[in-house]
C-alpha cells in the first residue's frame, strides 16, 4: 500500500496518475474532505480509499493504520507563499510532517516528502541540494521558512539515510487549476490571453534584469512526478536513494520564454502589459532560480526533461483547451 497526502492536490494527484500508469492502484489518498474543484483531479484515477487529512493524522497518532504500507508520499501542506500565519504553517508544514516521518520510522515505510525551492530564498547561497549548504539558506517568505524548518529537523535528527526530501522548483501542468492565486504563471497566462488577448507581467525592479527577463526553473508536472516516483521503494530505479534532492529542469528560462510559448500554443501574437510588483511581495520576489540536478542524475535518474516550449504545448493543447485532467 502507498499513501499520498495532498492526494487530490496538484502534485499528489499527478503522483497517483503516474503510479496508475504503472498498474499500481493499491493507493490511499489523504486530503481535505471538502469536495470542490480538487475532486476533478482524481475523478479518473484509481485508488483504494480516500481519507480526510485530520482523520488520517489521528490514525497515525493512535497507531490505527491497519495496512502494510511501503511508502508515504507526503505532498500535503499549506502551499501558499503569501501565508503569514506562522503558527498555522508550523502546524501544517512542520508538525504534521514530523508525525508522519516518525510513523514511517516505526513502521519501516519509506518517507518521501515535499520540501521546496522556496527554501533557497534569493539564491545568494546558490541552488545546490548539498547538505552542507542547507543550514545557511535564507527563505524569503514564511512558507519557505516552514519547509526549511522541517529539512533542518531531518538533518539535525540524522534522518537523511531514512527520508527522501524533494525540493520542487516552479512546477506547472494539469491538475493545478484549483490552486487559485497559487496557480503557475502558465495557467494564469492561458486564462488572461483567452480573455483579453494579452498578458500582464511584472516589471523588474533590478537593473541587471530587464522586464520579463527574470529567470525561473520551470518544470512540467509530468517530469516532476517522474522524478518523484524514481525514489519509490517498490518500483523506482532510485529505491535505495535517500537524502534531499532538487526537482527541476536544470535550466533557467525567462518569463518571456514561458509567455511566448503560451501565445504560440494558442496561435496568437505576443502582447505584454507591464505592471508593478505588489508591495506585499516585493521583498519576497525571486529574480532567479535554477535547480542543480547533478545529485539526482548521480542517483541514477536518466530520463530527459521535456523542453519548456514542448511541455507548455502539451499542457495548453492537451489539457487547458480541452478541459481535461490527468487520467488513464
Amino acid at each position: 500500500m502507498k499513501i499520498i497526502t495532498g492526494g487530490a492536490g496538484f502534485i499528489g494527484s499527478a503522483i497517483c496518475w503516474n503510479l496508475n500508469k504503472q498498474g499500481i492502484t493499491d493507493i490511499i489518498l489523504v486530503d481535505e474532505n471538502t469536495g470542490g474543484s480538487k475532486q476533478q483531479n482524481i475523478a479518473e484515477l484509481k485508488f483504494t480509499d480516500y481519507i480526510d487529512k485530520d482523520a488520517f493524522l489521528k490514525m497515525v497518532q493512535k497507531g490505527a493504520i491497519n495496512y502494510k504500507v511501503d511508502s508515504i508520499y507526503h505532498m500535503g501542506a499549506c502551499s501558499s507563499t503569501t501565508e503569514n500565519n506562522m503558527e498555522y504553517l508550523i502546524e501544517n508544514n512542520v508538525e504534521y510532517s514530523k508525525s508522519l516521518g516518525k510513523w514511517c520510522l516505526s513502521n519501516n515505510a519509506k518517507y518521501i516528502y515535499a520540501s521546496s525551492a522556496a527554501t533557497y530564498g534569493n539564491g545568494e547561497n546558490g541552488f545546490d541540494d548539498d547538505i552542507d549548504t542547507i543550514p545557511s539558506l535564507k527563505p524569503l517568505n514564511k512558507y519557505g521558512l516552514s519547509k526549511q524548518m522541517f529539512d533542518m529537523w531531518v538533518i539535525e535528527n540524522k534522518l537523511l539515510d531514512k527520508f527522501t526530501g524533494l525540493k520542487y522548483f516552479n512546477v506547472f501542468g494539469p491538475n493545478e487549476s484549483h490552486k487559485g492565486d497559487m496557480r503557475s504563471m502558465v495557467n494564469k497566462a492561458y486564462d488572461q490571453i483567452k480573455q483579453t488577448g494579452k498578458l500582464k507581467l511584472f516589471r523588474s525592479l533590478k537593473p541587471e534584469y530587464k522586464d520579463g527577463e527574470q529567470l525561473r526553473d520551470f518544470i512540467y508536472v509530468k517530469d516532476a512526478v517522474d522524478m518523484t516516483v524514481f525514489f519509490d521503494p517498490d518500483t523506482g530505479a532510485g529505491k535505495s536513494s535517500t537524502g534531499i534532492f532538487n526537482i527541476g529542469s536544470g535550466t533557467a528560462s525567462t518569463w518571456l520564454d514561458a509567455a511566448g510559448a503560451v501565445f504560440k500554443a494558442l496561435g496568437k501574437e505576443m502582447q505584454i502589459e507591464w505592471i508593478d510588483i505588489p508591495d506585499n511581495i516585493k521583498d519576497q520576489y525571486q529574480y532567479y532560480s535554477k535547480a542543480n540536478i547533478t545529485k539526482l542524475r548521480s542517483a541514477g535518474y536518466k530520463n530527459d526533461v521535456l523542453k519548456l516550449e514542448d511541455s507548455i504545448k502539451d499542457y495548453v493543447e492537451g489539457y487547458l483547451m480541452t478541459g481535461r485532467f490527468l487520467g488513464l
